[in-house]
């Protein structure tokens, strides 16, 4: 086979339109993504299902950023902030509100953004780069410059991740979101297989989904462990500092810069991966993902998945192809 015929599928993979359906576990509901809307469904405190159907906030309506590779790292924010959004709709109706409260105001939703991106910045930037210091003043590894240093930083990066997931999933709280990311994965599943999609039929579906959100953070941070530690330390072959103190400052700075590359690059290989038919290289590229989505997603009962098929059909509206058939539900 040559270059050119390798080339091609990969070219027209990456260009294809992208998934009409998308979505995200809230508080004891679903958030369900189609197009330039999102349907949110809550189940109430009552026991009856609360929805509504809210305009999609995005940062990619210009063409050339929705070109592949400049695509990832806008897309992240604007997932970012309506999922800030949804969680925040999520609460005041499963808490027995009609959602009717004032939005959040733009400074609001940039304070929000704001905290879990420093919050991110500090877990899986700031704080593997320390760790590895401390390897270093004790001798398990090299400065900064060097592999062992990286290879350091990318085994705490690691350990942080699974570690941070495992902890909040011990919250009862979040395992029942945990369980809703379940739903949103088995009604996704049953409306891309076609035909009707009811909470019975789609409760038989894979709770684990191959374009999940969990998997593109996997795939952030194993392509940061990769290149940091081929670009950090040609970074400090052209220029060093003097002082060790602002080498190491310019290098997290440096790892601060590449996160833009890093999520451009894994949204391109979780759509491939996603799009790719069944054979080794889909299983290469897919069974990690999936391996982690065991610990984010859990087995739904019947009423979450009813929650998730009604958030569908709030995201697809009233002209949908597919059939939606939805329990009894309240729409604002």
């Amino acid at each position: 086979m040559n270059r050119s015929s390798r080339l091609f599928p990969l070219l027209r993979a990456l260009a294809a339109p992208s998934p009409v359906v998308g979505g995200q576990a809230v508080m004891e509901g679903v958030m369900m993504r189609n197009g330039d809307v999102f349907g949110l469904a809550v189940r109430q405190p009552d026991g009856g299902i609360l929805a509504r159907r809210l305009p999609w906030f995005s940062l990619t309506r210009r063409p050339w950023l929705r070109a592949p590779f400049v695509r990832g790292f806008p897309i992240l924010l604007e997932t970012l902030v309506n999922g800030i959004r949804a969680l925040n709709r999520s609460v005041e109706m499963a808490d027995g509100g009609n959602g009717d409260a004032a939005p959040l105001t733009p400074w609001q939703i940039s304070l929000t953004l704001g905290l879990a991106l420093l919050m991110a910045v500090g877990l899986f930037v700031v704080a593997p780069h320390l760790l590895s210091l401390i390897m270093l003043w004790l001798d398990l590894g090299g400065d900064v410059e060097g592999l062992s240093f990286h290879l350091w930083d990318g085994f705490f990066k690691c350990c942080i991740f699974l570690g941070y997931i495992w902890l909040i999933s011990l919250v009862p709280e979040i395992r029942r979101v945990f369980q809703y990311h379940g739903a949103e994965h088995k009604t996704i599943h049953a409306f891309e297989s076609g035909g009707p999609v009811e909470a019975c039929g789609a409760r038989g579906m894979s709770r684990l989904h191959p374009r999940c959100g969990t998997t593109f953070l996997l795939f952030v941070i194993c392509i940061s462990i990769i290149l940091q530690a081929l670009l950090v330390p040609l970074l400090l072959a052209v220029w060093t500092p003097e002082s060790a103190v602002a080498k190491h400052v310019l290098s997290i700075g440096f790892k601060l810069l590449l996160v833009i590359p890093i999520s451009a690059l894994a949204y391109e290989l979780i759509r491939y991966a996603a799009r790719l038919p069944d054979g080794p290289v889909a299983r290469l590229l897919r069974t990690p993902g999936l391996g982690l989505q065991r610990l984010t997603t859990h087995e739904p009962d019947e009423r979450q998945m009813e929650v998730a098929v009604v958030a569908l059909a709030e995201a697809l509206g009233r002209d949908a192809d597919t059939e939606i058939r939805t329990p009894p539900y309240s729409r604002l």
